[in-house]
C-alpha cells in the first residue's frame, strides 16, 4: 500500500513576489500565458528569465556578456558567498547599503589573508583569493547588523593589528 499524495508536487523552492500590473498588461500577459499553456505566474517567471539575456553587463567590440551568461558566476545558495561574488565582479551594481557592508568587510583584517608589513602592522590586499570566506560566513549577520546601523562596529571581529613577534634588526 502506498501513501497517497495530496495536492500538487512541489517543484523548486520559489520566492513569492507581489507585482502591480496595469489591467491591459495583465490581460495581455494572461493571453500570452494561455498561448504557452502556462499559469500567469509561470509565464511571468519565464518572461523574467528570458529578459536576463537582454541585460548586458559587459561589452567589447566583438563580445558581450548578459546577466543570464553570468548567472552561474553570481549565484550561490549562501548569502555571504553570493554577496562577495557580486561585490568582486560587479561592484557598480551594489546598492548604497551593500556598499556600506562591502566597505566594512574590506576594512576588517580578520577576514583577509595578509602579512605584517615593515611597520609590523597587519596588511592585506582586497582580492577574491585573499578572502577567508569561512570567517565571513561565521560573522555575516554581525556585519549586516553593523551596516544597517543596528549594531556598533565594536561587535565586529578583531585581529592582531601589530605583529606580536616582531623580528628585531
Amino acid at each position: 500500500m502506498t501513501a497517497k499524495k495530496i495536492g500538487g508536487g512541489k517543484l523548486a523552492r520559489s520566492e513569492t513576489v507581489t507585482v502591480r500590473l496595469d489591467p491591459k498588461l495583465r490581460y495581455l500577459a494572461e493571453l500570452a500565458a494561455r498561448q504557452q499553456r502556462r499559469t500567469l505566474s509561470s509565464y511571468i517567471e519565464w518572461a523574467i528569465e528570458e529578459s536576463l539575456n537582454t541585460i548586458i553587463l559587459k561589452r567589447t567590440e566583438d563580445w558581450e556578456c548578459s546577466l543570464a551568461d553570468e548567472s552561474f558566476e553570481l549565484w550561490d545558495v549562501d548569502d555571504a558567498d553570493r554577496f562577495v561574488k557580486l561585490a568582486f565582479k560587479y561592484p557598480e551594481l551594489l546598492t548604497h547599503e551593500e556598499q556600506v557592508l562591502w566597505k566594512l568587510i574590506c576594512e576588517c583584517g580578520h577576514l583577509w589573508r595578509g602579512r605584517y608589513d615593515e611597520n609590523d602592522e597587519w596588511s592585506w590586499i582586497v582580492r577574491d583569493d585573499k578572502l577567508v570566506i569561512d570567517r565571513l560566513r561565521d560573522s555575516w549577520e554581525l556585519f549586516k547588523s553593523v551596516a544597517m546601523g543596528d549594531a556598533d562596529k565594536s561587535v565586529l571581529p578583531e585581529w592582531q593589528k601589530k605583529d606580536p613577534n616582531p623580528i628585531p634588526f
